[in-house]
Formats: structure tokens, C-alpha cells, sequence
């Protein structure tokens, strides 16, 4: 059977955990060597170990232009090439109006949500060009839609889907394609934090299944599948296209479960 992603070198960051550790596991199955990029230690080695001695784990604060830098030169020497980087890394605190969040948190947020993509792109677009390559964002529905008590994450996944289609149109005369998708609610370490400083956490889990129409919050590899795609020959004339990966929750429409009984 053919693999979708045999040979490609993808520079994954966020990888140790939650869509990332997804994404890994479903480019490794699909054919590609992984170069895991995250700022922590141990689940970077676990995930690359999990990946085996072909995938490259590597320590690295997206956030930080030097470790970008070299972590990037890192997986060129060792692969030769790039075909693919993967802009995962992402940080979700706090929930907070814009009036309630401090000038820290804001720059936090930026710094990893957004200039993150700078300093990749700016890193890696030789080697992308060469291999005639492609950029793939993790972006998320609030970006699309807002959320409430979520003003500053919201304006950073809002920007990146607008750098998105900057991006796609600056580069599409060398060759390289570059999406984004957009997750709403999913499963993941950072969801789980999310709903922990929410006001009534105890009842969040039946308000994300029910913000999905297909009724229900799913797990992330859904959002992997759909990343594969968007790396894959077969979407090789898809670019500067934000993909909803949700379940029809930016449709407006709330499923309304009956109380058990």
C-alpha cells in the first residue's frame, strides 16, 4: 500500500504531547522521518523513543529565534533536506477577558502561538524551497468564531490563520504550499487545562460534546488524519486553506441532550 508521506523529512513542533504526539505518530505510520521539536525534555525523549532510532528528538523553545535556528540546521544536516514544517506549538493560558490579562501573558502567548511561525519560516524556508515543501499550522476554530474569556489565545490563532493566507500567497511562487487547521474542541492535555480554570468545570465535558454536531468532543488523531492529507501529495493543489477539522461546531447550531432521567 502506498504510504502517503514515504521520505519526507517533517519538522514537527509541539510534539511531545497532546495533537503534536498524534501528528508524530501518524506521519511515522504514513512513511515520514519525524524531527520532534518541543521545550520538554522528557516527552520529547519518550515520543521520540516511542518513534524509534529513525525520528529526531530535539529540546527547543520555539519561542527562542537561536534554538529554532539550530534546531532546523540540526535536522537538515542529519536528513539532507526538509519537506515539511509543521507549526504545532502552542500554549492556551489564560482564560482571561482582554481587560484581566497582563502584558506577560500576552507576550507569552504571542511569543509561542505566533512569532513562533517567524522563526521557523525564517529558518527553514530555504531548505522548504529547495524540496519545493509545505507549511502546515495548527490554528483553532476560536480563531474563526472567538471564545468568551479567551480574548488574547483567540487573537493569536485569529492572526495565524490570517498569516496563513499571507504566507501561502508569498510563497506559492517557489513552490510551497501552506495551510492551517483548525481544530474546536479536542482531547488533549492542554483542552484538560483549559477546562480546569473554567468557572463550572464540572460541566464542560457535556458543553464540548455538545458544541459539536456530530455530538461529540473527539480524541486528537482525528485532527492528525486531516493533517496527512494536508502534507500529502493529495492535496497538492490545496494552499492559503484554513481547514475546519470540527465537527460542524462553527455551524451555530448547539445540540441539546436531554437530562437523563
Amino acid at each position: 500500500m502506498e504510504l502517503l508521506l514515504e521520505n519526507k523529512i517533517v519538522f514537527l513542533t509541539g510534539g511531545s504531547c497532546g495533537i503534536g504526539r498524534d501528528c508524530a505518530r501518524a506521519y511515522a505510520a504514513e512513511g515520514a522521518k519525524v524531527v520532534i521539536a518541543a521545550v520538554d525534555q522528557e516527552g520529547v525523549e519518550k515520543a521520540a523513543s516511542e518513534l524509534g532510532a529513525a525520528h529526531l528528538g530535539l529540546v527547543c523553545d520555539v519561542s527562542d529565534d537561536q534554538q529554532v535556528k539550530d534546531s532546523i540546521e540540526k535536522a537538515v544536516r542529519r536528513y539532507g533536506r526538509l519537506d515539511v514544517i509543521h507549526n504545532n506549538a502552542g500554549i492556551v493560558t489564560p482564560s482571561k477577558a482582554i481587560h484581566e490579562t497582563s502584558d506577560v501573558e500576552w507576550d507569552s502567548l504571542f511569543n509561542v502561538n505566533l512569532r513562533s511561525v517567524l522563526h521557523t519560516t525564517r529558518h527553514g524556508y530555504a531548505a522548504l524551497a529547495a524540496s519545493k515543501g509545505c507549511i502546515l499550522n495548527t490554528s483553532s476554530m476560536v480563531g474563526v468564531i472567538g471564545q468568551e474569556i479567551h480574548a488574547a489565545y483567540t487573537a493569536t490563532k485569529g492572526g495565524m490563520n490570517a498569516l496563513t493566507k499571507s504566507m501561502a500567497l508569498d510563497y506559492a511562487p517557489h513552490g510551497i504550499r501552506v495551510n492551517a487547521v483548525c481544530p474546536a474542541g479536542t482531547w488533549t492535555p492542554m483542552l484538560r487545562q483549559w477546562c480546569a480554570e473554567q468557572p463550572d468545570p464540572n460541566s464542560i465535558e457535556r458543553y464540548l460534546n455538545e458544541i459539536h454536531p456530530l455530538g461529540y468532543c473527539p480524541e486528537s488523531s482525528v485532527i492528525a488524519d486531516a493533517c496527512v492529507f494536508l502534507l500529502s501529495p493529495k492535496a497538492r493543489f490545496i494552499t492559503g486553506h484554513i481547514l475546519h477539522v470540527s465537527g460542524g461546531a462553527e455551524l451555530g447550531y448547539r445540540r441539546m441532550m436531554a437530562d437523563p432521567i
